[in-house]
């Protein structure tokens, strides 16, 4: 077991730093107990790893890691937590996104620089509700990922490698509720899995630009993955119906298109991602909802 305690310049909030990590309440890798800590499994270079993280102070949180990866996770949590993040130097032009800082303004944006553990999820995530996203995360990784090291909660997992990702079978991801398109570009990314994992090294938005290059990978996914891995402050993601309503409503009050969400937040670049955060975090974000949810289309059952 690994240990490190790490001492932010002011309030920590590592619950809202991590918050995008989660793929729902019954993600496999992250979970909360009862004394909201937060438990988190990865796949890092060096092996799998357990960790829980925790605040003993104010200004103070607390990691503990088991597995092969501990030290690697241990030596990146820094970055993973924000702690080299500056969210005291953006200054927001829209007088809600300023309102939102007043509340939180101890947001920080974290990078885990295992880009196909964002990608993946994302790419799952393409087109289909959030439920239905999450339970194909959930029942993809709890048959055929690894079990976590250590005391971790039941049930957790530790995310699948590429090459168990490459080898999944199709009628695996058809019962998961994956359809055929989706299922190739998650293989085909695993199969790109190191070339991938190289770009948490390079400027974020030409490692951004990259990741469009590959097939079924498009700006919306990019960004939802360079802001997770990469901790890119101004991966918008254009593309995301509920997000560009929710920028329009919270802003302006009339809900809103892409092209209108990129012009509202063009003032804000290169921190839309983080003012994105700030809105949610604040939860001054609003979006009315009208009639039903989209309904879950059960391909599994054709």
């Amino acid at each position: 077991m690994r240990e490190r305690i790490l001492t932010f310049p002011g309030p920590a909030s590592p619950g809202l730093t991590l918050a995008p990590q989660r793929r729902g309440p019954g993600d496999p890798c992250y979970q909360l107990d009862a004394e909201r800590a937060i438990w988190r499994t990865s796949l890092q270079a060096s092996g799998p790893v357990t960790a829980r993280i925790y605040r003993t102070a104010p200004d103070t949180v607390g990691c503990r890691a088991w597995g092969d990866g501990a030290d690697e996770f241990i030596e990146a949590l820094p970055a993973l937590l924000g702690v080299d993040d500056d969210p005291g130097g953006y200054r927001p032009r829209h007088p809600v996104i300023q309102a939102a800082v007043k509340r939180v303004p101890h947001l920080r944006l974290g990078r885990t620089a295992r880009v196909l553990e964002a990608l993946i999820p994302a790419v799952i995530e393409q087109r289909v509700p959030g439920a239905d996203a999450f339970r194909a995360w959930r029942l993809l990784v709890t048959k055929f990922g690894s079990p976590a090291p250590g005391p971790a909660p039941a049930r957790m997992r530790v995310p699948p490698a590429a090459d168990v990702w490459r080898r999944i079978p199709s009628w695996e991801f058809h019962r998961a509720n994956v359809d055929p398109g989706r299922a190739r570009t998650i293989i085909g990314c695993a199969q790109r899995a190191d070339a991938l994992e190289r770009l948490s090294g390079r400027p974020t938005t030409a490692a951004r630009d990259a990741l469009t290059t590959l097939p079924g990978v498009g700006v919306w996914t990019a960004a939802e993955t360079a802001q997770r891995a990469f901790g890119d402050t101004d991966a918008l993601s254009i593309g995301d119906y509920h997000i560009s309503k929710m920028v329009g409503w919270t802003l302006i009050g009339t809900p809103v298109d892409d092209a209108g969400m990129v012009e509202l937040l063009e003032p804000e670049r290169p921190q839309r991602y983080r003012a994105i955060r700030l809105l949610e975090a604040s939860r001054l974000a609003y979006k009315p909802r009208f009639g039903a949810r989209l309904p879950v289309q059960h391909i599994s059952n054709l």
